[in-house]
């Protein structure tokens, strides 16, 4: 009896996970086909399982604006520094905030938990970039973003889990705060460095607001932004003079938005499954443990 209960739950938990695979996987698969399929063909409707009439007119069309390299180029650029800037910077806190010796860590922890609920609003944020001049600055994608206080909490979680007596032994050796935190603490964190790095490196990727808010120079849109722009503009872009005749008939509003969402997509759908061990493993022990 026990056995058959088994095989009826593996049976049902299997059924379930597949429809919420295929419910979540779908819509991803929907825009795809979408995207390699002839513009004025996909307005016929009919189109969920395969491409009815390949093209790549749509990608050629977003590929051309030199927006979308100049775009790619900064996205890359802020995704890399804004990663491994902002798990150093926080580390280093983290670090500091899980040493018990530390002078004033109380009234410390309790300040930053204050700005992770509470902030001055987006114009009092605006003015305070003004005055350090960070507006149109490229590090405006990165200075902000430096330190994040969840993030802390994670790391200290995890810093408070290593044995005290790694600490006294290094310390009795003659080693220095940073030497301790940069040859052991680090690596004996990977896993949550991990973790912190994709929520990092996925925040910075799919990032636009701050861009469209604090800067006005176009060598310093994002591609997101770029993506968004080109999202709203498919409809005089596929009535451009400029997009010769040919291709004009083979592309349409919806196809050129798809595409364009499959660009902003495809990296990180890339890079996700090389991390999502990390993360599981990661964000349990930086969290739970604690």
């Amino acid at each position: 009896m026990v056995a058959k209960r088994l095989d009826w739950f593996n049976i049902v938990n299997y059924t379930l996970l597949a429809i919420f695979c295929l419910i979540t996987i779908y819509p991803i698969y929907f825009v795809l086909i979408g995207s390699f399929n002839e513009g004025n063909d996909y307005m016929r409707g009919g189109i969920y399982l395969f491409p009815r009439e390949f093209s790549l007119s749509n990608y050629s069309v977003v590929l051309q604006d030199e927006r979308l390299f100049t775009g790619m180029k900064i996205s890359v650029l802020r995704t890399v520094i804004g990663t491994v800037t902002s798990i150093l910077f926080t580390a280093m806190v983290s670090y500091a905030m899980s040493r018990k010796n530390l002078i004033g860590r109380g009234p410390y922890y309790w300040l930053h938990l204050f700005t992770l609920f509470f902030n001055g609003g987006l114009i009092p944020y605006f003015l305070v970039l003004k005055n350090i001049y960070l507006i149109n600055s490229f590090w405006v994608y990165i200075i902000p973003s430096l330190f994040s206080v969840f993030n802390m909490i994670i790391f200290n979680s995890f810093f408070r889990e290593i044995p005290e007596e790694l600490h006294e032994s290094a310390t009795v050796d003659g080693a220095g705060e940073f030497r301790i935190f940069w040859s052991m603490f680090i690596p004996l964190s990977v896993p949550v460095l991990a973790t912190v790095a994709l929520w990092n490196a996925v925040y910075h990727w799919n990032s636009f607001f701050d861009a469209m808010i604090f800067t006005t120079n176009k060598d310093l849109m994002p591609l997101q932004l770029f993506l968004m722009k080109m999202i709203r503009e498919a409809d005089v872009i596929s009535n451009s003079q400029y997009i010769p005749p040919q291709v004009k008939k083979s592309i349409s509003v919806q196809t050129i938005r798809m595409a364009a969402i499959m660009i902003s997509t495809v990296p990180i759908l890339c890079v996700y499954p090389f991390l999502q061990r990390y993360f599981v493993t990661g964000f349990m022990v930086g969290s739970l443990k604690g």
